[in-house]
């Protein structure tokens, strides 16, 4: 049996604590897309949305609701699933995220004021007008983007569909 030293999976290197966020950014190749939300049950939505927001810069940052911001969305009691530390992960493994943090407070706009990101972007059920930080990110310059969906899927009704299988 070897004795090789544990390495750190290479994707644990792009999560990165909020107060660290702005600094890590920097050193990122810019415009950066910046976007946001729970991503508790990773999905074939997700992941489309993720490759296709990180298409519209040269690096994303994914800020991820923490477990109580999750909480007071009022998706249900049992919100999140996944604890943040496991969503971090998860998100932070797909190819095509550069960097993960998070937020605790209900919207993410203290987080896109820091981290300032050329290009803002949400999910089809957004209006561009309506995303949080759309007003900040277009006076310094940058653009704000909602992505239609692809594929319709959902964390709430997929797990509609599993609790009634059991």
């Amino acid at each position: 049996m070897h004795s090789e030293r544990y390495a750190p999976p290479s994707f644990e290197n792009k999560i990165v604590a909020p107060a660290l966020a702005a600094e890590r950014v920097r050193a990122l190749a810019q415009p950066l897309v910046f976007t946001n939300g729970v991503f508790d049950v990773l999905h074939r939505g997700h992941v489309t949305y993720l490759a296709q927001a990180r298409a519209q810069g040269a690096s994303l940052i994914v800020a991820l609701n923490s477990d109580a911001s999750t909480r007071r969305l009022n998706k249900g009691a049992d919100r999140p699933i996944n604890r943040l530390e496991d969503r971090v992960a998860v998100i932070a493994s797909l190819g095509s995220v550069d960097a993960v943090t998070w937020f605790e407070d209900d919207t993410p706009l203290a987080l896109i004021r820091a981290l300032r990101p050329a290009v803002l972007i949400k999910g089809g059920d957004w209006q561009p007008d309506a995303i949080v930080g759309a007003a900040d990110v277009q006076g310094w310059g940058g653009s704000v983007h909602s992505i239609p969906f692809l594929h319709q899927k959902s964390t709430t009704a997929l797990l509609e569909v599993i609790r009634k299988t059991q």
